[in-house]
């Protein structure tokens, strides 16, 4: 769990019985169980959160790159195009 290993989680349990008393425990056992519980869940949240924004930053970087090549086909296109029509009309005339 945490590098606690048996022996210790016995001499835990013996203080926390004497400091807190039998009564007690069990209630302290059932509060610290939920609250490890919600802080579970909301690091998982968070974890999940985290991955998503990742997730579509990556997507946006990937549509980027692809938009990209496209823009630069369209531009080398443009730039042959009137070369292409001053040939021909040189040619025509």
């Amino acid at each position: 769990m945490f590098g606690i290993g048996m022996p210790e989680m016995i001499i835990i349990l013996v203080i926390a019985l004497i400091v807190i008393g039998p009564q007690k425990l069990p209630e302290l056992a059932k509060s610290i169980g939920k609250g490890l519980a919600e802080f579970k869940k909301a690091a998982d949240d968070f974890k999940q959160g985290v991955e998503q924004e990742a997730k579509a930053t990556e997507e946006k970087v990937q549509s980027a790159k692809e938009v990209a090549p496209k823009k630069e086909e369209s531009v080398d296109n443009k730039e042959k195009l009137p070369a292409d029509n001053k040939e021909e009309s040189h040619l025509k005339g």
